[in-house]
């Protein structure tokens, strides 16, 4: 553990709770289900530049992606 791997899995789990409080509101799977994802992520993943990878993807997938 690292520091630069901790302080991105605050970053990714604060955006995930944001797009969470975001999905309960309004209903969306999507975004509820990226953020639940963006919290769990930095708890199961151990490299650094994975773990950005992942957040990065989770992160833009309610954006790209509009049922």
């Amino acid at each position: 553990m690292n520091a630069s791997l901790l302080l991105w899995g605050v970053l990714f789990g604060a955006i995930g709770s944001g797009f969470m409080l975001y999905g309960k509101k309004q209903k969306a799977p999507v975004p509820l289900l990226c953020g639940l994802a963006l919290v769990v992520v930095p708890y199961v993943i151990d490299n650094t530049l994975l773990l950005v990878a992942a957040g990065v993807a989770l992160s833009a997938l309610p954006f790209l992606y509009r049922p």
